[in-house]
Order: structure tokens, then sequence, then C-alpha cells
């Protein structure tokens, strides 16, 4: 409770601080008629409450919002939700080293799937190229080559491990948030309200997994490339000076789909479900595979598992 308190505490105070600085744009828009409109856009995002905050009321407004801005820019009509989590469910992920051949195929479907920006394209999912020896030892991160191009899939000799967001319980990242822009929610999917995010980048230095995202220059992305169905934590297009990361494709698990990147294996090495589920494959993974999780020595206590 305490740590919710503090961060609510510091929500506030920038609150107010944009409240001073939007009152300010407001008064030098209005020598501008044309400036004026464009500003009444912005202070609605500017004074926009912090998601878990909102009412049912204000998330409608919001969407409606959001779907009318995205039909305009983009020229198509969206479906924009705010879906929440499901009682009973808490999200595990599960992938097979021994099947992975590093295609990449996981990496793609990602980006079409999340509105990632096209130029540059960012990547949430991380494919590295390990010696088969070397896994053997121990996995070090250090020694894996995320940029490999191999005629072969796979390569002789070679082990692959796609890494992104691990969706730790004990995340260091939300620890770190000075805003409170990311936590996270009940069914285990550590989250972002990318209004809320400052773009200090506290968390990419807190992630041991190097699964955090900055956007160091304006997201391109093309009315033909953009994903219509949009959660707007999930994949919701993001802007220039936000951090963004994989969410498990919240805007299609809680509808009771798989994530893009393991509907993309075509190896199914990708395993994903509720881990408070007996039935699922998750849970079968967890009790009957050899299952590891990465830096365990750190604490963060991952729901990403590898297994063999």
């Amino acid at each position: 409770m305490g740590k919710k308190n503090d961060r609510e505490e510091r929500g506030g105070t920038r609150r107010d601080f944009l409240k001073l600085a939007a009152t300010g744009a407001a008064a030098v828009s209005m020598a501008a008629p044309q400036a004026a409109e464009a500003l009444e856009f912005d202070l609605e995002t500017f004074l926009q409450k912090h998601f878990r905050r909102m009412s049912d009321e204000e998330l409608e407004a919001l969407i409606q919002r959001l779907e009318r801005k995205y039909e305009q820019k983009y020229g198509k009509e969206f479906n924009v939700k705010a879906t929440g989590p499901v009682d009973d469910v808490l999200f595990g992920y599960g992938l097979d080293v021994s099947r992975c051949i590093g295609c990449r195929r996981c990496v793609h479907a990602c980006v079409e799937e999340n509105n990632q920006s096209r130029d540059p394209e960012i990547h949430w999912i991380r494919v590295l190229e390990f010696e088969r020896e070397a896994v053997v030892r121990g996995v070090n991160l250090e020694e894996g080559d995320a940029y490999f191009e191999n005629p072969v899939q796979p390569a002789p000799g070679k082990m692959y491990l796609p890494i992104a967001c691990m969706h730790c319980e004990e995340s260091p990242c939300t620890n770190v948030c000075p805003t409170g822009a990311t936590w996270e929610e009940p069914d285990g999917i550590v989250a972002i309200d990318y209004d809320w995010c400052i773009g200090c980048r506290y968390c990419i230095a807190a992630c041991p997994y190097g699964a955090r995202h900055f956007n160091w220059s304006e997201p391109t992305l093309s009315a033909e490339e953009i994903n219509p169905d949009i959660h707007i934590i999930g994949n919701k297009p993001r802007t220039k000076g936000v951090v963004e990361k994989c969410h498990w494709c919240m805007q299609r698990v809680r509808d009771g789909r798989y994530p893009a990147c393991l509907e993309a294996c075509p190896v199914g090495a990708r395993k994903f479900g509720n881990m408070l589920d007996p039935e699922s494959e998750i849970r079968y993974v967890m009790e009957n595979k050899r299952t590891f999780v990465l830096k365990s020595e750190l604490g963060t206590k991952p729901k990403f598992f590898y297994f063999f």
C-alpha cells in the first residue's frame, strides 16, 4: 500500500504541473484561433487521468475520442477497447528452446500486431543465437548474437533464445517509475499507460532483460500497416519520447485469443495460458518439463519460462 500511495502522490504533483503548463499554453493560443483548436485537443490528453483512476464513463469518453482521432488520421475504422483482466486468470508464457529455429517470424508478427514503428522499426522480441555448447553450460545473455544472418535455419551447432518482457512478479521496472506509468495488472501483465510516461527511461535501466524500448524519434506507421484493433494500454500507437514493450498482446489474450507471436511460430515452440488453470498448456509445461527462467538469481520472478 505504501508504494501505491507514494505513486499517487507523485502522480498528483505531475498532474498539477501539467495543468499549470496547459493553462499557460491556452493563454498563448488566444492570439491564434487556428492553433487554439489543436491545443484544445492537446489539453484533453494533457489533463487525462491515469488509466487506473478513470471511471467507466471517462474510459468510454476516451475510447470515443481515440476512435475519432485515429479514424481521422489513418482514414479507416478503429475498434478501441479497454478490456480489463478476467477473474481467476494469471497469464504465463512458455518457450521450448529445443524447438526454436531462429526464424524470427515471432518478431515480425509482433511488429504487425502491436503497431510498432516501421522506420525506425522497433522490435519487442529479440532472438539471440548461441553456440549449442554455451547453452548447455548455462545461458549468458552477453554471449548471444542478436544480428545473426544464416541461410539455413536452424544453423548447425546453434540454439536460439527469443527474449521479450518477462512480466516479472517482482518487476524492477515498475518499482523505479516516478509517475506510476507502469504496473502489474491482476492477470500478471505488466502494462504501461503511455500518456503518463515521461520518458525518463529509469525502467530501461532497471530491466535486466533489455525488454523496454524508447522512441527517440516520432514513430512512423502508415494507414496500410496499422492494426485498427487497439487496446488503450496495449497496442495503441505510441509517440516520440515514451517507452514501450511487450504486453502479451493484451488486445487479443483478454478476448480468449493467443498472442500473435505464438500463432506465427511454425514449429509450435511457444505455449501460453492461464497458470491458475490445471488443464492449461502452460501448467502442463510447468509441471512436466524442465523449465528455467533467465537471471533467476535476481529474484524478479518472471512469468516467462523456457523449457526443453
